[in-house]
């Protein structure tokens, strides 16, 4: 394994059966898996100056893992994303809890029964929890759509007092938009829960941080013989297009590439640009051992950032008199902006753009676009390390 900076002059793009672009969780699973399931030669570039894309972690000053990029914690239900990820470190039994600040008053997310008695007061909250049990069943998730097309009028209070104090302001907040104007995929997201669980991903079977961070785990993911990593990389400036050739620093390439970067700025933004969402991060590290009572505290009513995460907490760190904090603002992205494109906005016109993206590399036999941006999906870790397995499954498939 190489692991450099930059590309040195040396480099022979036709040394490698696949060029692999980005090293985040798409492009570093596809990696692995290929050049173990095909015994080939893999080069992954990487813009930035370090592996893990968006899921970069490190220790600061004060001795606390910290998510660089944002909070990231890990949950999936499928058993094959598990098995994989996890030849690659060991897991913390951290099991992740959420409350929203409704008006100063701390109440589970997602909605629960004690969070129904937070809002509705004991008595009436039981009443309407029969009912809710009665209609939909015990221990359930319920997406908030669902709720509010019911035709109760006790239900259709509960699905107003969640849809109003807990999604509408944080969407405006998040999204730049109301709730009716996304896609239906947003707030299925966030469900109602009819039952005592208090966890933030109760159907998550698997769930936990890498035990000695996601950077860590990343490295030894690419730690292998067939494996050449190039960080402080930009792929737009090698590759093009030709008809329906692939061209790596304008010489035709025969080999494979995964791309796992936005499509929309492979072509220069062509057609237009993809809309998304970008974040603005207020770290401080504060002068005491605990700041709030869970890892993550989402402010749905009131203040100008979204949530807080607490990162000692999700580590599970022991650090006396010192906490690290993060505040998320959201922020409108754009290409001259400087700031990371995190969340694409989906709708209509934005699908549709990036179709006609997608047609112009879907004649293009070896090059594979994946991933959260790649693909213009919202997705979270676990998802993207599926549809990576997926690709690489095809890939070695055709090539066995």
């Amino acid at each position: 394994m190489v692991f450099g900076s930059g590309l040195p002059q040396s480099f022979n793009p036709h040394k490698y059966d696949m060029i692999v672009v980005g090293a985040g969780f798409a492009g570093s699973v596809c990696a692995r898996r290929i050049a173990e399931g095909l015994g080939i030669h893999v080069a992954v570039l990487e813009r930035r100056g370090h592996v893990a894309g968006n899921a970069y972690d490190c220790v600061n000053e004060a001795g606390i893992r910290v998510h660089v990029f944002g909070p990231h914690v890990y949950h999936t239900k499928s058993q094959r994303v598990d098995s994989f990820l996890s030849r690659f470190t060991e897991w913390t039994d951290y099991r992740h809890r959420v409350l929203a600040d409704v008006h100063g008053v701390l109440m589970p997310v997602p909605f629960n029964r004690q969070s129904l008695q937070l809002a509705f007061g004991p008595a009436r909250a039981e009443r309407l929890f029969d009912k809710l049990v009665a209609t939909f069943g015990k221990d359930v998730t319920v997406p908030i759509l669902e709720l509010r097309d019911t035709n109760d009028p006790d239900l259709a209070e509960v699905a107003d007092y969640v849809f109003e104090n807990i999604f509408y302001h944080y969407s405006v907040k998040q999204w730049g938009k109301t709730p009716d104007e996304l896609d239906p995929v947003v707030l299925d997201r966030v469900p109602i829960l009819i039952g005592e669980c208090d966890l933030y991903y109760p159907e998550a079977r698997f769930q936990g941080l890498p035990c000695d961070g996601y950077t860590a785990m990343f490295e030894r993911m690419l730690h292998h013989d067939l494996i050449d990593v190039f960080c402080d990389v930009d792929a737009r400036d090698l590759i093009s297009f030709e008809e329906t050739r692939t061209l790596f620093a304008n010489e035709p390439y025969g080999g494979e590439i995964i791309y796992t970067g936005p499509l929309d700025e492979l072509f220069g933004f062509e057609f237009g640009v993809l809309p998304y969402r970008s974040l603005e991060l207020g770290v401080e590290t504060l002068d005491q051992d605990r700041f709030q009572p869970v890892g993550t505290i989402n402010y749905t009513v009131s203040e100008a950032f979204t949530r807080i995460t607490e990162f000692k907490i999700l580590t599970e760190q022991d650090v006396p008199g010192k906490t690290t904090i993060m505040r998320e603002y959201s922020r409108p992205w754009s290409p001259s902006s400087g700031q990371i494109p995190y969340y694409a906005v989906i709708d209509r016109e934005s699908r549709a753009l990036y179709d006609r993206y997608l047609e112009r590399v879907r004649e293009l036999t070896n090059f594979h676009p994946v991933g959260r941006l790649a693909e213009y999906r919202y997705y979270d870790m676990d998802a993207v390390t599926e549809s990576a397995l997926e690709l690489s499954d095809e890939i070695i498939a055709l090539h066995a």
